[in-house]
């Protein structure tokens, strides 16, 4: 069966498609983008203009349509914050209901934090130990700490690259005093995040995933992505605060003619560096591994993790009570000693 899953983001909405099949990671048989440009239509009152819904319903219809050619068998739609957050969300998602006959669900921070945390706990595996994931998005930046395949912390907080460059520059490129003041909102805005995550002890492993991360660490020098998802890919937080006056520097358009910074995020590159670069300095990270799988792949495993090979199952019977009369197999049971049985009683109490 192949499984799609569309995620309708601020900068395109993303069609990915894998064979769902039972124990097989999810990597795609084929991915299909379509630009939706919402930063360009969130007004001052946090409203997504007509353009902007227009733009919307074309890369869903353009998506879908994509989906019906690969022969996707059952599909996922999901928006992130930059909708979710729109004071007029429920009717964008009306409205692509009833021209694209899929109305999109949309997940909360916590739980976009707790997929893309499974999605890189898969990837990194049970070896990786204790593991912090940092994820900066357009609308949101989802950070979540553990060890095991649910994590013991997740967070949203407001601090999306897309959000950021709105709510803060009004000028390409920003006067000095502007990035400033956005390094001063986003120290306090992780201030409580980080003692949280400092008085819970050091990490054995911190993972950055997104585009932002992916496309800083390009810019360091990182492999690109036609290397293929196996490549190891390390960013340092001194690389990226050598950057941040680099971006600050020049406009986006000369942004988009580095290398890994696509056209279509260079206005908010720079964003998405600060707040990289103030998260690995309030939670003195030095460096991060870059992970190829997040978000979208999260919501994949979670379904994949409901399929199931009948060939492969193992029943189980539930454990009935003997009765008095059972008979005996000739079991040997071996008793506990009279002192741990009293201490295993005193605890009960």
């Amino acid at each position: 069966m192949r499984l799609g899953v569309l995620d309708i983001g601020s900068n395109s909405a993303q069609l990915q498609i894998v064979e769902a099949t039972a124990g097989a990671p999810p990597l795609p048989v084929h991915a299909v983008k379509a630009a939706t440009r919402l930063g360009e239509s969130i007004g001052a009152d946090q409203r997504l203009d007509e353009d902007g819904i227009d733009r919307i319903g074309r890369a869903v219809a353009d998506t879908l349509a994509a989906a019906h050619r690969y022969e996707v068998d059952e599909i996922y739609l999901f928006v992130t914050a930059a909708i979710r957050d729109a004071a007029n969300r429920d009717e964008i998602l009306d409205r692509i209901g009833s021209e694209c006959g899929m109305r999109p669900q949309f997940l909360t921070g916590l739980q976009e934090a707790r997929l893309t945390y499974l999605a890189v706990h898969r990837w990194y595996g049970w070896r990786a130990g204790r593991l912090l994931d940092i994820d900066i998005g357009g609308g949101s930046m989802e950070i979540a700490l553990g060890r095991d395949a649910v994590p013991e912390l997740a967070v949203s907080l407001p601090l999306g690259a897309d959000r950021l460059t709105r709510g803060f520059f009004d000028a390409d490129p920003p006067p000095r005093k502007q990035v400033k003041a956005l390094r001063r909102y986003v120290r306090d805005t992780l201030r409580e995040t980080a003692d949280r995550l400092r008085w819970e002890g050091e990490p054995q492993l911190v993972v950055a995933t997104s585009k932002t991360f992916k496309q800083l660490a390009r810019l360091a020098g990182a492999p690109s992505q036609r290397k293929g998802p196996f490549v190891r890919r390390t960013l340092s937080r001194r690389k990226i605060h050598a950057w941040v006056p680099r971006l600050a520097a020049v406009p986006a358009e000369r942004r988009a003619a580095l290398q890994g910074v696509s056209p279509s995020r260079a206005g908010q590159i720079l964003a998405g560096a600060i707040v990289a670069d103030e998260t690995l300095c309030a939670l003195d990270v030095p460096a991060v591994q870059v992970s190829p799988w997040a978000l979208r792949e999260g919501v994949m495993l979670h379904y994949l993790s409901t399929v199931t090979d009948p060939r492969d199952e193992l029943p189980l019977h539930p454990l009935r009570p003997l009765t008095p009369t059972a008979p005996t197999t000739g079991a040997t049971v071996t008793a506990l000693p009279a002192s741990v049985t009293s201490h295993a009683s005193t605890r009960g109490q």
